[in-house]
């Protein structure tokens, strides 16, 4: 029983640090007014540079700083049209997701030598206590990345809550044109969030193809962006709220794993669908309880009140 407990505990943290990475990306760029829906087409070319540069460098660690570079550059475009072009945010983010797996298969074909996956990375993610961990630590041993998951979470609340920059981040996602009159470059603000955003998930992507699947298949994000934004709603916006919402979306991943294996044969179907349908009924019972930043999704134009 204790190692049922502990696999399905270890399982659960590995899971959500990809969902906990996205909506992070999520929170800050939506804090600063900029609907980030494009988290899924940016964690998909995360997954797939991550992969690629792990496998050819030998390096997880590089592979993920380069994911988040590529999609920080992904996420540049997202914020060049809704920033600097007030395009529809939500229609630019659905390019985006609709861009980034295109080119993630598309540059997946020309690496290698036409195929719609990755080599296997041998190099993957190190764990806490290392592979050779045996027992209860076998059980809960997570890996760097998870950690890190966490460091970042608490940089993010510390960010937005104790220091003068947070506060300029949300008076611009709440009142962008009184953030202006007191000298706050919106503009400025909203480019860096939403940078940062197409960063955290291409970090998001990469943890997946590094540390929980160890290749690229176009299948290897699925949608786990979409639930990252989900777990932004649940969490109201606030980094210590969003990280507990991605820890209930892990559990669910992690109960398809655990009753998998099971004595009671339960349909795969059923258990493959239990994080999306938790999903829905999560934005069902919260979204209209859940309160977005005033300026979210509004494209501000200086001058204009």
């Amino acid at each position: 029983m204790l190692n049922t407990v502990t696999l399905l505990i270890g399982i659960t943290l590995m899971y959500s640090t990809p969902f906990v990475f996205g909506a992070l990306g999520g929170v800050i760029s939506e804090r600063s007014g900029v609907m980030n829906i494009g988290i899924e087409g940016m964690m998909t070319v995360g997954a797939f540079i991550g992969a690629t540069i792990g496998y050819y460098t030998g390096s997880p660690f590089i592979g993920v700083i380069g994911a988040a570079a590529v999609s920080g550059l992904m996420a540049a475009l997202h914020a060049m049209a809704a920033v600097t072009f007030k395009a529809d945010q939500t229609i630019s983010g659905c390019a985006i997701n609709l861009l980034g797996p295109g080119l993630a298969l598309f540059f997946c074909r020309l690496a290698f030598d036409g195929a719609t996956m990755s080599m296997p990375v041998e190099n993957k993610i190190p764990k806490i206590f290392g592979n050779n961990a045996s027992g209860i630590l076998a059980n809960l041993n997570v890996s760097v990345l998870t950690i890190i998951a966490l460091v970042v979470t608490f940089c993010m609340w510390f960010l937005l809550y104790k220091t003068k920059w947070g506060l300029r981040i949300c008076a611009v996602g709440e009142q962008p044109a009184a953030a202006d009159t007191l000298g706050i470059n919106v503009y400025r603000v909203r480019y860096l969030c939403v940078i940062v955003s197409g960063m955290l998930a291409g970090i998001a992507g990469a943890s997946i193809t590094l540390d929980i699947v160890a290749q690229f298949t176009p299948t290897a994000v699925a949608g786990q962006g979409f639930i990252a934004l989900a777990a932004v709603i649940f969490g109201k916006w606030k980094p210590v709220g969003t990280y507990c919402a991605c820890l209930i979306f892990g559990l669910a991943q992690a109960l398809t794993v655990v009753l998998g294996g099971g004595a009671i044969a339960i349909p795969s179907a059923l258990l493959a669908m239990l994080p999306y349908v938790l999903t829905i009924v999560i934005l069902i019972l919260f979204v209209g309880k859940s309160v977005a930043p005033k300026a979210d999704g509004v494209a501000y134009e200086k001058g204009k009140r």
